[in-house]
């Protein structure tokens, strides 16, 4: 099978032969026309005028051809090679040039008929004299006796000139042909050699050298713009493998320590007999370790889920409103267990279109990570308003913590980051949460944003398309 190359310069040089084949036989055709239109125009001329000649000389002088006289004078090339005859009603010939000779030029009835009717008529020859010949016949008016002059001239300039033209167009048009079908070859060569270039080196990029890049053919064109398109596809692909690759480490090490601490435990206990007690203590622990894996498998799943594109619930128009105070109210018990005030400001009603589902599982974690890192005697606040201008609703929940650290805030909606606030006050968290609830929002359209009061603490922005 013939590669994409050679079909496209066999289409190339096809569409040439065409156009070229078109223009040429077009070209042919309206120049072969026009010299013979001269032709015909030069021998009508000639015809009007020895007719205007015999009209001048009235009806009793005698019908001659007026031809110039021989003699010492400047020869004529009007009629060098024209052959004139004038013929009365009956077809005979009354006067004919001297070139003429003995011969006549064909007078058939249909013509002498058409002639009577007062119509010019215009005739090719075949097979009068040795060369081919044109005729024109033009009616004599107001000399009853005469009927037509006559005057023939030879085909064969006109068909030598019409040859040679075509000779030229063929030579024009394959000197043409060559030089197109090389600058197309030599065009499709550099294009498509651009393109080898690029199919080696993306043939040896891997997963081990995601890093490299595909040669860039320094131009501006087409083929520039697609390697700039896959070089930035090659990126998006590596951020994604090496996101991947952290996922998977961070994963695998937030697994093993809960498996690590539920079987130290088990083998504690199994270690030699103790009190039911001891055993019942161990059992605890272990379902606390059980229920903490649990958690964490159930966020991966949605995780994974959502970087598949599955995990979209339907849109719908929800009030936030509600959607807030449901939530404050499934939280007011955890936030009086940890002596805090949990507040809902009072707002205009504010609906959003977003997935009831996925708006309350974020607002959830956003409160709880609030909670969590509050400190007893504050307050946590959930405030509501419309940005007409952006087109989003938005839900604010801001807290009178230690706020966010510098080196946190671009990393803090990464998988399995905890700050340094997490991690020196030891507080709970797989560092799933605040990553989950940003993901969540894209999915439906939405985005959380994190930043830090003037006064202290924290504020977490959830913004939603709005619904009017």
């Amino acid at each position: 099978m013939l590669s994409f190359r050679k079909r496209l310069a066999l289409a190339h040089v096809a569409v040439i032969v065409v156009v070229m084949a078109i223009a040429a036989f077009g070209s042919y055709l309206v120049f072969a026309r026009n010299v013979h239109r001269e032709l015909d125009a030069a021998l009508l001329a000639l015809a009007e005028t020895e007719m205007g000649m015999l009209l001048a000389a009235g009806d009793g002088d005698t019908v001659i051809v007026h031809e110039a006289p021989p003699g010492p004078g400047a020869p004529s090339f009007v009629r060098l090679d024209r052959l004139v005859q004038i013929v009365d009603a009956q077809g005979r010939v009354l006067a004919r040039s001297a070139n003429l000779g003995e011969a006549q030029l064909p007078i058939p009835p249909v013509l002498r008929d058409r002639l009577a009717a007062g119509e010019t008529v215009f005739e090719t020859l075949d097979g009068f004299g040795e060369e081919p010949t044109r005729m024109v016949s033009v009616p004599v008016p107001g000399r009853p006796s005469l009927l037509a002059v006559q005057v023939a001239g030879s085909l064969d300039d006109v068909n030598r000139t019409v040859a040679m033209a075509s000779v030229l167009f063929l030579i024009l048009g394959g000197a043409l042909l060559l030089a197109l079908g090389a600058a197309g070859a030599l065009i499709t060569r550099r294009a498509f050699g651009a393109i080898d270039d690029v199919v080696q080196q993306a043939h040896r990029i891997g997963d081990a050298n995601l890093g490299e890049r595909l040669p860039h053919p320094g131009t501006r064109d087409e083929i520039g713009r697609l390697v700039d398109t896959l070089n930035d596809m090659l990126a998006r692909i590596e951020h994604g493998m090496e996101a991947q690759r952290r996922f998977t480490a961070d994963a695998s090490h937030e697994l093993r320590s809960p498996l690590s601490r539920l079987r130290t435990e088990l083998e504690l206990a199994l270690r030699r007999p103790r009190e039911p007690a001891a055993y019942v203590e161990t059992l605890h622990s272990s379902l606390e370790e059980v229920e903490s894996l649990t958690l964490l498998v159930e966020e991966l799943l949605v995780l994974a889920r959502l970087d598949a594109g599955q995990e979209r619930d339907a849109v719908e128009t929800v009030s936030l409103n509600v959607l807030a105070e449901e939530a404050v109210r499934r939280l007011e018990p955890l936030a009086r267990e940890r002596r805090l005030q949990l507040l809902l400001e009072p707002a205009l009603p504010v609906a959003a279109r977003v997935a009831r589902g996925a708006a309350s599982l974020a607002l959830a974690n956003l409160l709880d990570n609030a909670l969590k890192f509050s400190p007893p005697g504050t307050e946590v606040r959930v405030s509501l308003r419309a940005d007409a201008e952006a087109n989003e609703a938005v839900i604010s929940v801001s807290d009178h913590g230690s706020g966010i650290h510098g080196d946190d805030l671009p990393h803090l909606f990464e998988r399995f980051y905890r700050g340094a606030g997490a991690r020196s006050e030891a507080t709970p968290g797989l560092g799933l949460g605040l990553a989950l609830s940003q993901a969540v929002m894209h999915a439906h359209g939405g985005r959380i944003e994190a930043s830090n009061q003037a006064g202290g603490g924290a504020r977490f922005d959830m913004h939603l398309p709005l619904a009017r």
